[in-house]
């Protein structure tokens, strides 16, 4: 059963870039489980210098940048939980900055953060896949505003689409050294 696309009611305006980032998807799990192959793809042999590189001074390295791609598909799938069970308490937004920081995801072995992505990834595709057919349109409170599972979903494939452009584009480039 696919969810159908999520109405501009059912999320927040900052998650429309991300929903956007997969506007021509009809399946949000299929697209979650082909980012499985490309994540990897993308990552698995980076030289340890590349893991840690970062295009500016203020920017998280690749390895920091898969710890985020882990903790925020941790949230977003408890989020849709949560919702998806008919829980209304509202739920409060996070900082994925300071969660960058407290991970400390660069001393994690690079083959973990792999293994992890790709646990929690399947994870949460086997729990949205299970979900009835009344719990994807289902509205909960996040951040102070309303938003659906099935909106959850096309987020988290967006939110990842949102990175791998990011690594492509900034990251995976010849290095050059931080200004």
């Amino acid at each position: 059963m696919t969810p159908g696309f999520p109405q501009n009611t059912e999320f927040a305006p900052q998650f429309a870039g991300y929903i956007a980032n997969v506007t021509n998807v009809t399946d949000p799990l299929l697209k979650m489980e082909d980012q499985l192959d490309e994540v990897t793809f993308l990552l698995n042999n980076l030289d340890p210098a590349r893991r840690l590189f970062r295009y500016a001074p203020d920017k998280w390295s690749i390895q920091q940048l898969l710890g985020h791609l882990i903790d925020t598909e941790r949230i977003f799938a408890y989020r849709a939980l949560r919702i998806a069970r008919s829980d209304q308490t509202p739920l409060p937004g996070f900082d994925e900055n300071a969660y960058v920081v407290s991970a400390q995801a660069e001393g994690v072995d690079w083959s973990q953060l792999l293994y992890e992505f790709a646990a929690v990834r399947r994870s949460n595709i086997l729990m949205l896949r299970n979900l009835p057919a009344t719990a994807w349109t289902r509205i909960g409170v996040v951040n102070a505003a309303p938003i659906s599972v099935r909106a959850l979903a096309y987020i988290m494939a967006g939110h990842v689409v949102h990175h791998v452009n990011i690594l492509q584009e900034r990251y995976l480039l010849p290095i050059k050294p931080a200004v």
